[in-house]
């Protein structure tokens, strides 16, 4: 597929194993829709960005989080239920991508309205593959708040 033109999808990766993290910036650096990742390796600094508090790094307004549980600091079910308490933040879609497989922890981000729940595959092939349908559902199928879709930013006067 061509390159898309039009406003990057901005994405918040929040994830502390750098392993991982680079595997997600290689997963999606192949993407089929332009994207600006930023990453916090733990809650605090995941809380700071998405609340402006951050005197490093200038990022947001962010389209979409990508959330792993197991984070120092703050864990992500932390994180997740001060995003959806805020009127502001609430919005923002939460892919909680995580090694846990623990029913208590999936049935815990779904009540504080993740919008879903994967978990991570060992294996590299498949930590790929996973994070490209991620990134093909949220970014080319699914419509997200603001009106960007498609890696296009839509336009609010069309009738489409």
């Amino acid at each position: 597929m061509d390159e898309r033109c039009g406003v990057p999808i901005n994405i918040l990766l929040v994830e502390d194993n750098p392993g991982d993290v680079r595997l997600t910036i290689e997963a999606l650096s192949d993407a089929k829709v332009k994207n600006q990742l930023t990453v916090a390796s733990d809650g605090v600094e995941a809380l700071n960005l998405l609340f402006g508090k951050s005197p490093d790094k200038k990022a947001g307004p962010f389209d979409l989080i990508v959330l792993d549980i197991n984070l120092p600091k703050k864990n992500g079910r932390e994180v997740l239920a001060e995003l959806k308490n805020d009127p502001k933040l609430k919005h923002i879609p939460v892919v909680i991508l995580t090694t846990s497989k623990a029913e208590q922890d999936i049935c815990q981000t779904y009540a504080q309205h993740a919008n879903c729940y994967v978990t991570k595959p060992l294996d590299f092939e498949q930590f790929i593959s996973v994070v490209q349908s991620i990134e093909h559902f949220w970014l080319s199928v699914v419509t997200l708040p603001g009106g960007k879709a498609h890696g296009y930013q839509l336009d609010p006067n069309s009738p489409h």
